[in-house]
């Protein structure tokens, strides 16, 4: 994985913090990515740490519950002077996403 490093202030809900131990304790190391776009758009994506591989413009932002947190470097752009919340809630997740097997999915929310 590529390590390059920007810090954002990134917390997590407890409910995000939940499904994240839940999935950790079935699959394994996990890591969250936001991406720039594409079919899933922007949304904030949960994957396994074997199966997902950074690229150049892959900054890791944060951690999380023991989970790297990685963003694009186009959504870094637009979110690097925030504070970000990760939250969980029902609903239908990114199709790669793998909260979506709970039937939830995760989220992003900006404080300026």
């Amino acid at each position: 994985m590529v390590e390059n490093l920007r810090k954002l202030e990134v917390t997590a809900t407890s409910k995000a913090i939940e499904l994240i131990e839940k999935i950790k304790n079935e699959h394994g190391p996990i890591l969250f990515h936001q991406s720039g776009g594409c079919c899933d758009g922007s949304t904030l994506m949960c994957f396994l740490q074997s199966e997902f591989l950074t690229g150049d413009s892959d900054y890791l932002v944060a951690e999380i519950a023991g989970c790297p947190v990685y963003m694009h470097a186009s959504q870094y752009e637009y979110y690097k002077h925030t504070k970000l919340i990760i939250d969980a809630e029902s609903g239908r997740a990114g199709i790669f996403s793998l909260e979506g097997a709970y039937g939830m999915r995760f989220t992003t929310r900006s404080i300026e």
